[in-house]
């Protein structure tokens, strides 16, 4: 089966604008710290049997402020993106729900840059990983069979990954470089507001604004300490990839002996998230995404990377393995060379590994930095307006 390629939330402006041979490596595993603040995460091919470079996690929920939880494994770490959305079908709890401004049912529409889309309502719980806890958090509850369908303008996005087969994990956990998925874009008139949040009185929505305390948060920054960002730790892996690999998801950046900066540079963001990569000569937006399972950059005619025939079109396939040197730039001037490499992605698969930190695909106009940018790094996201010694998030540091 083709790997699912799931790439980063897009950004609200893309919103507005469209919306529309076989080896036998063994694992490898970094050992978690025993901290209060790690949680422990592995790449695998998630609940679904259906991923390569999927980055999972456990996340416990319980109905706010009471003892009744539930712990929900097969979440994938998304970086690119920001909220926990969890696919109704594993939820066995009742929580309560989120309404619009006029009080009807509010559902919400992440649109995904592989063209695809996650629908459904939002509810309140409290999120737990490691010993951290952020209380009453807004969530989606992903394909809620008694909720409204998708409208128009959500599911003109692409097609629906509101499904175990479709999402391939259980759920997502958004923590990006923001506090919430929107902010003041979608808090001010509904007039203007993007077609992100929806008011659904019966089986016709509409697009509607939402409070910022009712959106979609970074359960990270509601944590009442290690609040201002994460730190990602992950092993490096042999060109052919490997079966299992584990690591660690570590809350907070200089608040505990584990997750100083050291010597890692900063690179702060513009307000889209995105840094800027150099290429050949030539500048583009670019952002760092555990969400997406390869480095999705440029296209075939800009790089001279076939791409892969039929179903695996959506990856390069060179017939020998390409290296590459580009340079990352932030906007506080912080820049460094990447060198990375793209090999045959249909050799890649026949390995039947699962984590790799040479698959690559097209990406046209711009740098994916997906799961494979993160092995053999430790790789910090700071969240914005959260005070660290780096000074206030948005920002990435390597």
């Amino acid at each position: 089966m083709r790997p699912l390629n799931l790439l980063a939330l897009a950004s609200v402006p893309a919103l507005l604008a469209a919306c529309g041979g076989q080896t036998t490596t063994g694992s490898t595993s970094v050992a978690a710290t025993p901290a209060g603040n790690v949680q422990p995460i592995q790449v695998g091919s998630g609940p679904a049997n259906n991923m390569v470079d999927g980055l999972l996690t456990s996340v416990t929920i319980c109905v706010p402020n009471t003892s009744d939880c539930q712990t929900i494994s097969g979440i994938q770490i998304d970086t690119g993106s920001v909220g926990l959305r969890i696919l109704s079908s594993q939820v066995s709890l009742t929580l309560p729900r989120i309404s619009a401004a006029n009080g009807d049912p509010l559902g919400n529409c992440a649109a995904f840059a592989d063209l695809s889309y996650a629908w459904g309502p939002m509810a309140t719980a409290d999120v737990k990983m490691a010993n951290e806890t952020a209380a009453s958090v807004p969530i989606q509850l992903l394909g809620t069979p008694a909720f409204p369908g998708a409208p128009r303008l959500c599911s003109q996005c692409g097609t629906a990954a509101n499904s175990l087969t479709s999402l391939g994990a259980n759920g997502l956990l958004g923590i990006g470089v923001f506090r919430q998925d929107c902010g003041p874009a979608c808090s001010g008139s509904p007039s203007s507001a993007p077609a992100i949040y929806f008011s659904c009185p019966n089986s016709t929505c509409s697009v509607t604004s939402v409070p910022l305390q009712n959106q979609l948060q970074n359960p990270v920054w509601l944590f009442p300490q290690d609040n201002n960002g994460v730190l990602i730790q992950l092993p490096s892996v042999p060109a052919t990839g490997t079966s299992t690999l584990s690591g660690s998801l570590i809350f907070g950046i200089g608040t505990r002996a584990n997750n100083a900066l050291g010597s890692a540079r900063v690179y702060m963001t513009d307000g889209n998230g995105e840094l800027t990569t150099t290429f050949r000569g030539s500048a583009y937006p670019s952002y760092l995404d555990t969400g997406s399972d390869g480095l999705f950059f440029l296209d075939d005619s800009t790089t001279g990377l076939p791409a892969c025939p039929g179903e695996d079109s959506g990856y390069y396939c060179p017939p020998a393995t390409v290296a590459y040197t580009a340079t990352n730039t932030g906007n506080n001037g912080t820049l460094a060379q990447v060198s990375f490499s793209i090999a045959n992605a249909e050799t890649l698969f026949q390995t039947g590994h699962v984590a790799f930190d040479n698959l690559g695909g097209p990406n046209s106009g711009e740098f994916d930095w997906g799961l494979p940018f993160f092995l053999g790094r430790s790789t910090f996201i700071g969240i914005e307006e959260q005070n660290s010694p780096a000074g206030a998030g948005p920002f990435f540091a390597y």
